[in-house]
């Protein structure tokens, strides 16, 4: 996955000493597919980012936070959702060294740790990681939504309380499709109910 410039920080200025600090703040544009697939921050929009890097003798550890403007859908009507949100990270980017020392140890998640650089370590990757655990999994517009009307499709929050639809039952479609036009459910079940009462009497 390519880097996204923004998010990379140098760290020549950050002494290898171990408990040394350095202080980033980050103002960049989200990279792509930042986040869930119903929710997440648009490519382009602004990130805003504060973090504090501490040289250990295995590696960097960066710990910060990034705002971030989330854009999505609700899983129960799609109305789009938008709203900020503020991502805590707190992840250790190992060392070449170190990371191949966790292999060789048999650590199974070896190929997955952070790998800091030799002039540079990259945000975006504990960022990414960060937002998809703190996003929800399901995305609601407000925790009441009442979703979609099966039968128009239309948002039943914005309809009246009393709103519903004509049910024909199945049974009278044929009767239904014989009646002149313009003539409405409660004629097709008038009369079914017309031939139910003639089959009665003539058994």
């Amino acid at each position: 996955m390519a880097s996204t410039a923004g998010l990379v920080v140098d760290i020549v200025d950050l002494p290898q000493q171990v408990g040394a600090l350095k202080h980033v703040h980050l103002e960049a544009a989200a990279p792509a597919d930042l986040g869930a697939e119903m929710i997440g921050a648009q490519e382009g929009s602004p990130l805003v980012v504060d973090a504090e890097l501490t040289s250990l003798d295995n590696g960097v550890l960066v710990r910060g936070t990034a705002d971030v403007h989330l854009s999505g859908q609700c899983v129960r009507c799609l109305r789009d959702i938008a709203e900020d949100m503020t991502v805590s990270f707190d992840e250790l980017y190992f060392t070449p060294e170190a990371a191949r020392a966790q292999a060789a140890e048999g650590d199974e998640e070896a190929d997955e740790l952070y790998i800091v650089g030799e002039a540079s370590l990259d945000l975006e990757l504990a960022l990414r990681d960060a937002l998809v655990l703190a996003l929800p999994f399901q995305p609601l517009c407000s925790k009441d939504c009442a979703g979609l009307c099966p039968q128009c499709g239309q948002r039943l929050d914005d309809l009246p309380a009393d709103h519903h639809h004509e049910q024909l039952d199945p049974r009278w479609s044929a009767l239904a499709a014989l009646l002149p036009e313009g003539a409405d459910a409660a004629d097709a079940g008038a009369a079914a109910d017309t031939a139910a009462a003639e089959d009665e009497e003539h058994r």
